[in-house]
């Protein structure tokens, strides 16, 4: 059975919480991580902690198949209140983390390659550090498609829009709702879909791609 490993799973209505069902619907063997502890604690500000994590779930499990980065940082800021310190931890978490995990995953992949699915956001103003950390890690995933895939890996980063996962209240919901093409907002599962396609076999020629599962959310600009 594949393995895969999806981080920032700890909230019951996450799209991260969404993928693991879904995942093992397809017969995946899914194994998590959040700093607070799922199945494997990690604290990503650690630039220690990527490798370890690798390094545990593959003692634990064995070789790693797919790689889901949906763990993320984000304290809303913008240009003139963002300090120093919030600026480098989020670059640290989102980027930083991301890369070194995609690098340690990369060293134990098996023979038959693998896949990483990052999650990004269009978010900038109002929260710069946020937005800032997820366009790198944009750039990281990206990357590592072309670098990475002689090793038969593939890489994508997805944005899905607006996703209820808590966050929203009823005002906020009524005034996405007209915004959406396909009249309704999107939810974990439709994401968790998108994911599960893109792990697949079928799915595995889509590479170096940023890919809006936003239900047409974004193609009102």
């Amino acid at each position: 059975m594949p393995l895969a490993l999806v981080t920032g799973a700890a909230r019951s209505n996450s799209i991260a919480a969404a993928v693991v069902p879904r995942l093992r619907e397809d017969g995946w063997d899914v194994v998590t991580s959040d700093l607070d502890g799922v199945d494997f604690e990690a604290d990503l500000r650690d630039p220690r902690a990527p490798a370890e994590l690798i390094d545990s779930v593959r003692e634990s499990h064995g070789p790693i198949g797919a790689l889901i980065l949906s763990h993320a940082h984000d304290v809303e800021s913008g240009i003139l209140d963002t300090t120093a310190e919030s600026f480098d931890q989020h670059i640290a978490v989102n980027a930083r983390a991301s890369l070194l995990l995609i690098a340690a995953f990369a060293r134990q992949v098996p023979a038959d390659g693998g896949a990483v699915v990052a999650f990004t956001s269009d978010h900038t103003t109002g929260n710069l550090p946020y937005g800032a950390s997820k366009a790198a890690l944009d750039r990281i995933v990206i990357s590592a498609a072309r670098e990475l895939g002689p090793l038969g890996i593939s890489a994508n980063v997805v944005n899905p829009g607006p996703i209820d996962t808590g966050w929203m209240d009823d005002d906020l919901r009524a005034a996405l709702v007209p915004a959406q093409p396909l009249g309704r907002l999107g939810t974990p599962r439709d994401i968790a879909s998108a994911v599960a396609f893109l792990l697949s076999s079928e799915g595995r020629w889509v590479s170096g791609q940023l890919l809006n599962v936003d239900g047409g959310f974004s193609a009102r600009f």
